[in-house]
This record gives structure tokens, sequence and C-alpha cells, in this order.
């Protein structure tokens, strides 16, 4: 055969395969634009995986906090063939400038056009709200480059980008939102008020061990893994265990034993197990169980006692948690003699801490946080000394009642006052104080006989 009919016969076989190809896209189902929904979590946690190994790339912004972002209504729209998701694009936005956290898509659906679709009708809702000024911060040759070169974007040189390492993985994003756990937000720590016998103990023992690793390996310093907190109810305890967590930069997930105990006691034992599986799965976590004593009672010895499964089972699961790197338990008790001494023995729990009813500069501090600018005018000492009785729950409960009446008044008369003093006193007296003597002596008590620290 000549060159001249090897030519024609390569020329015929190439608009064949075009042929077949155009036959293969035109039959291929169509896809369309619509809101991102909670269940497509999984497939967008899926597909940024795929994207992130194909593209060999590491994405700026984290995946828990672009979902977080898409769950809680921020822009965010999918791609759909059928009711498969086969891309997700989404945006967050404040005032007239905004970002896009994320652009990924299915492999077998790329080059097809569906990045620039959802990036135009991103920018549509985006402009709606008042943008004027969208950004995109990718690897590169992550997904969506391509899609953001074609709708108009265009690189900047001449910038220098920074981070910090956060502290949960992609692939723990969805894992932590089916326990109902979260990433806190930053500052939590600094507003816990007063207390500071408790915060300056919490900081040393707890906190510095673990936000600072390697020193602490210097000297020999195990950081904990394990702690009790007790103290009489409303006194705080929950507010340290997310303040914690807040401090660490580390994603908090709290188990109820109140709402699994309905079920059971065998089945509170299977619930507990299946739930520490799951964590098991999150390379760091701050686990927070409050009322503890509801799963971790004082044993009565008989063979009969359905409790028993129960505090075993949480036995047996406390030193598997503590094999992580980045693993916390705290747990929280109001009566910290009530919990069988087997929970209680150190090789569990590091450190067994009072959280006690603030003190009268704790109790200024909490009153001066919930008063805010109202401060001014009003005796806080008296409000100090009529609070003594009060933890403080039972103070921002008797703030917001001061503030409620004196706001119905200035509704009726109209005059421009501020909040007096005798408000504040009135919702005292009116407020019924969380601590009783008995509770006090209880807890000097426990203090002697429970404290390790």
């Amino acid at each position: 055969m000549s060159d001249e009919g090897r030519k024609l016969r390569r020329r015929a076989a190439k608009h064949r395969r075009a042929i077949h190809d155009l036959r293969k896209v035109a039959n291929m189902p169509t896809w369309r634009l619509r809101d991102f929904h909670d269940d497509d979590l999984d497939r967008a946690i899926q597909m940024w995986e795929q994207d992130r190994q194909a593209d060999d790339s590491h994405p700026v912004f984290p995946i828990s906090e672009v979902m977080a972002a898409a769950r809680a209504g921020g822009s965010a729209v999918v791609a759909v063939v059928g009711d498969e998701v086969v891309g997700v694009t989404v945006a967050q936005s404040q005032g007239e400038r905004a970002w896009i956290t994320l652009v990924a898509l299915s492999g077998s659906w790329r080059n097809r056009g569906i990045g620039s679709a959802l990036i135009a009708e991103l920018e549509r809702r985006l402009r709606s709200q008042g943008v004027r000024r969208i950004g995109a911060l990718l690897a590169p040759g992550a997904t969506g480059s391509k899609a953001l070169e074609n709708s108009g974007y265009r690189t900047r040189g001449g910038l220098i980008y920074y981070e910090k390492a956060e502290h949960i993985a992609a692939s723990d994003a969805g894992l932590l939102a089916e326990l109902g756990g979260r990433v806190l937000p930053p500052g939590l720590w600094g507003s816990v008020a007063g207390m500071e016998p408790e915060k300056d103990a919490i900081e040393r023992r707890i906190v510095l061990p673990l936000a600072e690793p390697a020193l602490a390996e210097r000297y020999g310093v195990r950081p904990p893994k394990a702690v009790i907190l007790f103290g009489p109810p409303g006194t705080g305890k929950t507010s340290f265990a997310k303040a914690v967590a807040s401090r660490l930069g580390w994603p908090f997930v709290e188990l109820f034993p109140s709402r699994i105990a309905a079920t059971g006691a065998g089945s509170l034992a299977v619930s507990l197990r299946e739930t520490f599986a799951e964590l098991a799965e999150l390379e760091t976590v701050l686990l927070f169980i409050d009322e503890v004593e509801e799963i971790a009672g004082v044993r009565s010895g008989l063979a009969v006692d359905p409790s028993h499964g129960v505090t075993n089972e949480l036995l047996k699961l406390i030193p598997g948690f503590r094999d992580g790197d980045e693993r916390l338990l705290i747990c929280a008790t109001n009566s910290v003699r009530s919990l069988d001494p087997a929970f209680l023995r150190p090789g569990r729990f590091d450190y067994v801490i009072p959280v006690g009813p603030p003190d009268s500069a704790a109790r200024s501090a909490i009153w001066q946080r919930y008063l805010g600018p109202a401060t001014e005018g009003v005796e806080l000492h008296q409000l100090v000394e009529a609070s003594e009785m009060f933890t403080p729950a039972d103070i921002e409960f008797a703030a917001r009642k001061g503030a409620q009446a004196a706001f119905e008044r200035e509704v009726v008369d109209r005059r421009g006052t501020q909040a007096t003093t005798q408000d504040y006193l009135s919702a005292i007296a009116d407020t019924r104080p969380t601590l009783t003597d008995q509770m006090l002596t209880d807890f000097n008590e426990d203090i002697e006989h429970y404290v390790r620290m």
C-alpha cells in the first residue's frame, strides 16, 4: 500500500473514533446543578480525597472547615447525574469578599464543563449577596484550576502563604459529624471568667503538656490521657472541658450517658463499645462525658446488678482510648464519691481535679462578664456579696433576669435609664442558688479523699 493510502486509512480511522466518542457523549446522561444537602457530605468528602490523591496536592482549606460552612448555609452548589453527586463547589463570604474553598469533581466527569458551570452558579449566588471580589487559593495543578482559568480567574504572584497545622484529618470530618462532634471556636479559654485556682491547675496539668509535647518529653513529663473533674453542679466543668478543646484546637465530642441509658444496660454496653470503636478512628479528639456516675457508679457486688456490664465495659474501653497520642478523655461528675473505686484508679485517670464554687474574686469577674457595659453605675461588691452561694450558671441567670427587668421597665417608661443595682439584687433574691451547705460540706470532704493532681 502506498504512503498516500496509509494516510487515508489513518484519517478514516481517526474520523470513526471521533464519531464514536461523539455518540458516546451524546448517550451519556446529562448533569444538573442544585443546592448542597447534608446527605451530600460523604460523597463530597470522597471526591475531595480522590482529587487530592490524583493531583498529589495539599489543599489550603481543611475539608472539615469547608463542609461545616456548606452545612451551615454557606454558598455551596453540587452537580448531579441522576441521584449521583459528580461535582461540588463551596465558597465562604464576608462582606464584599468571598473565597472559593472547594472545587471537587468526579474523575469520570472531568473536562466536560461541570467545573466552570459550578463556578458560574456559585458566582451568581455570591453576587446576589453583595460580593464583588471573589478569590480562590489552590495548590498548583489542583482540581478546579482549569475551571477557574476558563472562568476568567487570573493568578497573582508576589504573595506568601502562611499555614499552621490543624488537628483534624480530612477523612475524619464525616466521622466527627456522625459523632455529633465539632471543632470549637478559638478563644473559649480566655472567656472563662474568674475560677483562677481551677484554671491554673487545669492549665498546668492538662493544657501545657498537651500543647508542648516535645518540651514535655524532654523533661520526662507524660501528657495526660484521661482526667476527672468533680464538684457541685453548675460550677463550670463542661465549660472547662470545652475551653481545653478550644485552647488545643482539638475536635470536641460529648458522650451523653442519659441519652443511651434508656435502651437498657446491655444495649448501653454495646453502644459504648461501638462509640469508642468509632472514636479510635479519629487521630485527634477530646472526648467529654458529663455525669459519668450514670455509667461508672459504685457496683453493688451483686451478680444480678445490670449496671455491672456497663461499668465493666467502660473500664475495659478506657485503656484502649489512652493509646492514642492526641486523645484526651475528660469525665465530669457532681459526686466523685459515687464513682466505682476501680474507675478512679491512677492507671485509668491521671488527675482528679476539683472544680469548686467561685470565691468572691471569681464572682466579681463573672458578674463583670455578664453585665458588660451595664457594670458602670452598678454597685458590683453588693452583687458579689449577695450571690455568695451562686455558681457561675446562677450568676448568668440572675444577670439575664436583672437585665430583662430593666428592659421591660424601659419599654413602658421610655426614660433612657440603665439597669440598676436594685434590678440585679432583686434578680438575685428571686434566684434559687444551686449550692447548699450540705453540697459544700460534701465537696470539701471529697477534696480531702479524692484529689489527685
